[in-house]
């Protein structure tokens, strides 16, 4: 009997890394595509829908994007052409597939909003055999508005395909031991590579809005789970927390990273480190609005040394922690 049955590809394990996101360029319009897709989220925006779709595109769209695409300018890393966060994304996908060397596994990487699309992998994935799809998001400390809208675009894109793979997901790793120990390696290795001494270390977590953890969000525990436990290893210095990239006039979690940069100096506190557990990759987020915009209000208040702690970005132990992750949550 004639075989007329297509080639059905089967038997792998997909693995997904994904992270935020970024534009694919610093071009005005790339910007504002990026920013759309971004702001237009209801787990990021729990704003009535009709009148922020008013707002967002009369207002923020038209004139966000010249802010923002000022601050990418910044860090935009002109020789491999991308952002930092997608070049370190992708440098991480790199490193594991080295490490794990499994012909049954194929390990990839997708971008909650922007380029490559969470749809695209999970499809590519998929057409590739993957029968199992493990999704990683690269979010220590979960929150609806990072890894739950992850989630959401990862159901979504289910729900059109005929044959589903099973799903398993990573929620979150902020207590995880081989985490703690990687953050302590960080700020360790950074205090050996400057000439003075901190009077206190900040952590600098992303923010939410105050009215999201009311509701019950537990992003707020899951911070200041990780800066006590990083507390617990690291005892030279005095670790602080506090929440940067704040948006809107709503009130959101504190302390405010910048308000708490400006005030340290006139405490005494002039020489400070600042550490983002929360980021997996270096960003907008760290490499201008921390490095640079923080460092010119601390040291413009009075400070005289500032210095921030790299994210664990494609270093070893990030590596490691990864693959542990991976091993720990991975049905075989």
């Amino acid at each position: 009997m004639k075989n007329n049955h297509p080639k059905v590809n089967f038997g792998k394990t997909g693995i997904l890394l994904i992270n935020l996101g970024t534009p694919d360029s610093t071009s005005w319009w790339d910007i504002r595509k990026y920013l759309k897709e971004f702001l237009s989220d209801r787990r990021v925006i729990e704003v009535n829908p009709i009148l922020w779709k008013i707002i967002l595109n009369l207002f923020i769209l038209n004139f966000r994007p010249s802010k923002t695409a000022k601050a990418y300018k910044e860090i935009w890393m002109k020789k491999e052409n991308m952002s930092p966060l997608r070049y370190y994304t992708l440098m991480q996908s790199k490193k594991l597939n080295e490490k794990i060397k499994d012909e049954k596994i194929i390990l990839d990487f997708a971008m909650r909003y922007g380029n490559p699309s969470i749809k695209s992998k999970m499809y590519k994935l998929h057409s590739e055999g993957c029968e199992n799809i493990l999704v990683l998001p690269l979010y220590p400390q979960y929150a609806a508005a990072t890894t739950a809208t992850v989630c959401d675009e990862i159901y979504r894109t289910l729900m059109k395909m005929r044959w589903q793979p099973s799903l398993q997901i990573i929620p979150h790793y902020e207590s995880e031991p081989m985490y703690i120990h990687a953050l302590e390696n960080s700020l360790n290795k950074k205090i050996s590579q400057i000439s003075w001494s901190p009077d206190i270390v900040v952590a600098s977590y992303h923010g939410i809005p105050k009215r999201y953890f009311e509701k019950g969000d537990p992003y707020h525990c899951y911070c200041q789970k990780t800066s006590r436990l990083l507390s617990e290893k690291f005892t030279k210095i005095p670790i602080m927390t506090t929440f940067q990239s704040r948006f809107g006039p709503q009130q959101w979690l504190q302390p405010y990273t910048d308000k708490t940069l400006e005030n340290l100096p006139k405490e005494g506190k002039k020489n400070i480190l600042v550490i983002c557990p929360g980021f997996s990759s270096d960003c907008v987020e760290t490499l201008e609005e921390i490095s640079i915009q923080g460092k010119e209000s601390f040291m413009s208040n009075g400070g005289n040394n500032f210095d921030v702690v790299p994210c664990l970005n494609d270093g070893d132990d990030h590596i490691n922690l990864l693959e542990h992750l991976i091993k720990k949550y991975l049905i075989k």
